[in-house]
């Protein structure tokens, strides 16, 4: 298991920061707390997700949106996650803030991820280069292949990404896109 020692925003319900905590300890002690999901289309609104390294810390080997993270103490969300999709994804693009939502779920290693999550899109059709220390797999592909392939096989996608694919915001985006 892999896992920084970063220190991430911890919030209240109504998304104020509250303070500070290690990452890890964070997730062991399932407090309430920042995060990021980026959904990148292409210009056939194709979304673009990945497969997670076998050694994350939760949800390792599972497939999951184009990025996601937290933002560290002090760092504002829409620029913690065009860093982190240049950390993982190995490009960056501007990014429209879609909506926010908030869940819970506690994994097998018995980590929780108690986040209020900051979905973002984008637009991107070039060539890039992922970090294999963070991405196993990627492709690009349709909602409608992809809600499909969670509808048959939901053990094979992280939870958040899930919910993501449940939203009516998230539908409602990707009809204005067709």
């Amino acid at each position: 298991m892999s896992i920084d020692t970063t220190e991430i925003i911890l919030v209240n319900e109504a998304d104020e920061e509250t303070g500070s905590g290690g990452k890890l300890w964070v997730h062991q002690q399932a407090l309430l707390h920042r995060a990021f999901s980026v959904l990148i289309f292409n210009d056939n609104n194709e979304l673009l997700i990945h497969q997670r390294v076998f050694d994350k810390y939760h949800s390792g080997g599972l497939w999951t949106n184009t990025c996601c993270g937290h933002p560290n103490a002090g760092e504002e969300i829409k620029t913690a996650a065009k860093r982190r999709l240049g950390e993982e994804m190995g490009f960056t693009c501007d990014l429209d803030f879609l909506y926010k939502f908030h869940y819970k779920v506690t994994f097998d290693n018995q980590l929780t991820e108690n986040e209020i999550d900051h979905v973002f899109t984008g637009l991107y059709n070039e060539p890039f280069e992922v970090n294999p220390a963070e991405v196993l797999a990627y492709k690009w592909v349709s909602i409608p292949e992809i809600m499909e392939e969670v509808k048959q096989k939901p053990e094979n996608y992280t939870f958040w990404f899930r919910k993501i694919l449940e939203s009516d915001v998230l539908q409602d985006f990707v009809a204005v896109l067709s």
